[in-house]
């Protein structure tokens, strides 16, 4: 089992930054393809983006690309999520996902969740 906590999200002007933060406990993650998925109301959850296990390689949704990035630190069993340039349509509730395998896919289907967290983008 992988227990994920996500940091905590927060309400942000439209330009600013926040950067998510997700600790990984019960196994290690290197083994682990890790993700960031949101959920906006009344919309699908999405795959944001994705890195693989050894963080060689990395996922971006077009709408993120060139604003987030997402890194890992197998060493410290933590993933995280830097976005800048926020707008208000990333409002929504994002989610740190694992799972088990090595090499980046657009499926949103994930071994193990977090429990989520809210970004909220004003105008």
């Amino acid at each position: 089992q992988v227990q994920l906590a996500e940091s905590r999200g927060g309400l942000v002007q439209a330009g600013g930054s926040l950067r998510l933060s997700c600790a990984a406990s019960g196994r290690s993650l290197g083994n682990f393809v890790m993700g960031w998925l949101r959920q906006a109301p009344g919309k699908e959850r999405e795959l944001v983006a994705a890195i693989s296990s050894s963080g060689g390689s990395t996922y971006y949704e077009d709408s993120v690309k060139g604003r987030f990035t997402i890194s890992r630190d197998n060493a410290k069993n933590t993933v995280y999520l830097q976005m800048n340039s926020l707008k208000p349509e990333d409002t929504a509730v994002y989610y740190c996902a694992a799972r088990w395998g090595s090499t980046v896919t657009l499926t949103t289907r994930y071994d193990y969740w977090g429990q989520g967290t809210q970004v909220t983008v004003s105008s």
